[in-house]
């Protein structure tokens, strides 16, 4: 049960506050889905190195993806498809409409043909294979911080 509960722990990091305008702009805030531990941390690691890219969140469930990303309001998500309680595709439905400049790469071993269609229809700005594109989220969320306003480029 323990094990179960680690799995599923969910963070939320405090909004950076700038102390005047005349510093750069803000980074971009990037919120995490990913209900495994170990790739969640690796993505974690890889967005903490990215200058211009701010860790705002995490979660590993439906629920606390869709809380987290409403209460943190990040520029952009990178989101595992298949959770363990649900489908990343239920909180792309659920967040992408009230933020349609949402940038959001989906994450999945599910790489079909039929779960990338349904995610870009969804608003998902990739569709990316764990297994040959991970390395793709440091170049991806680096040309978001560049280009901040998000949409479906369709990659």
């Amino acid at each position: 049960m323990e094990a179960a509960r680690q799995k599923t722990n969910s963070t939320f990091y405090g909004i950076q506050k700038f102390m005047d305008s005349t510093q750069q702009t803000a980074p971009l805030k990037v919120f995490l889905v990913e209900d495994s531990l170990a790739i969640r941390a690796r993505l974690a690691e890889t967005i903490r190195g990215i200058e211009g890219a701010s860790l705002v969140g995490e979660a590993g469930t439906v629920g606390d993806a869709i809380e987290g990303i409403r209460l943190t309001d990040p520029g952009a998500v990178i989101l595992d498809l298949q959770l363990e309680d649900g489908s990343g595709l239920e909180v792309l439905r659920a967040v992408h409409p009230a933020s349609p400049g949402l940038h959001v790469a989906v994450l999945t071993n599910y790489a079909t043909d039929q779960h990338r269609r349904a995610c870009m229809s969804a608003g998902a700005e990739f569709f990316l294979d764990k297994s040959s594109d991970f390395a793709r989220i440091r170049e991806i969320v680096l040309e978001w911080t560049i280009r901040p306003a998000g949409g479906a480029a369709c990659h």
